[in-house]
């Protein structure tokens, strides 16, 4: 399940427009909190719903330790200009032996409609053809979330179908896009 590659953590942060991509740090509890409180995202991600302040130092935690676990690089989307903490982004490393990863986003809900999910997803990608064994990374998901949508196509990623009863999400099963990037040739 681990990934076995000899991983480093980027020299430079990956950045594009308005944000850049970092570790977190303990001092981002502020946008777990706010994430936490956010009806869908604690149903997609590991964040706890309505999280406390202990809640969100521990997650922070997690996010840090998936890169030494060798699971991915899970990074703090945060402000070019004041490094504020927006929201999450994750480049899945499960199945990058078989050349694929698996991306995911969370943005808090004051930082939605301000291009943020769509610069973090152009950064992380660039960064993930940085890894010579990627060719492929894949977003999944649900249909009705068109701001999501959005950001994928915006990011450069086509759509490729739809996996019907794909995933459980909110303890039922549900069908999901499948959006993928594939490493330039040129």
């Amino acid at each position: 399940m681990d990934v076995q590659l000899p991983l480093e953590w980027p020299r430079t942060p990956p950045s594009h427009g308005s944000v850049v991509l970092r570790p977190f740090r303990e001092t981002d509890a502020a946008v777990v909190t706010e994430l936490s409180r956010d009806p869908y995202v604690p149903l997609i991600s590991t964040v706890p719903a309505d999280a406390s302040e202990e809640e969100g130092t521990e997650w922070i935690l997690r996010q840090n330790g998936r890169f030494t676990q060798g699971m991915g690089y899970s990074f703090a989307i945060a402000d070019a200009a004041t490094d504020e903490a927006l929201g999450q982004i994750g480049l899945w490393l499960k199945a990058v032996d078989t050349g694929r990863a698996k991306a995911g986003y969370i943005v808090a809900p004051s930082a939605r409609g301000q291009g943020v999910a769509a610069a973090a997803l152009t950064a992380l990608t660039r960064f993930a053809w940085t890894l010579p064994a990627l060719y492929r990374v894949e977003l999944y998901i649900e249909p009705w979330n068109e701001a999501s949508v959005r950001t994928a196509l915006a990011a450069g990623y086509e759509r490729e179908g739809l996996l019907r009863s794909h995933q459980e999400i909110g303890g039922e099963r549900k069908d999901v896009l499948l959006f993928a990037a594939v490493r330039p040739t040129d």
